[in-house]
């Protein structure tokens, strides 16, 4: 049996803008996409912290190294310009595959340039505090 499970999320990171007349999606700067493991047009769920509300889109990269994360199309009056968001992705798994799988998660610190990657290939630790 197939089950879905957290596949990478980019936690906190902050939305620097808000177009309503592109045509849909995400922009997000390809070093957090490359550090998430998450690729281009892949379907992501959007967690709004500031605002609370939630979306599903897909990803297309941004500038590298610019710390774009951009919501675009209709998503667009969901998220603001200095929102905190949580970009999240799954993946189906068997139950063997499951048993050892952990998550890669990217903590943004400060700016969208700054961040802390655990799990994935790396030993996963759970924060603190």
């Amino acid at each position: 049996m197939r089950k879905t499970f957290l596949q990478a999320k980019v936690h906190r990171v902050i939305v620097t803008g808000a177009d309503p007349d592109y045509e849909g999606s995400l922009t997000l700067d390809e070093n957090l996409m490359e550090a998430a493991g998450l690729l281009p047009w892949q379907r992501v769920e959007v967690y709004n912290v500031t605002r609370g509300t939630r979306l599903a889109t897909y990803l297309i990269p941004g500038p590298r190294g610019a710390g774009d994360c951009c919501a675009n199309g209709a998503a667009a009056h969901l998220v603001r310009p200095g929102d905190r968001v949580i970009v999240a992705a799954y993946v189906d798994l068997e139950d063997e595959e499951a048993r050892d799988w952990q998550p890669t998660i990217v903590l943004v610190k400060g700016t969208n340039t700054e961040v802390e990657v655990r799990g994935g290939e790396r030993p996963f630790q759970r924060a603190t505090g």
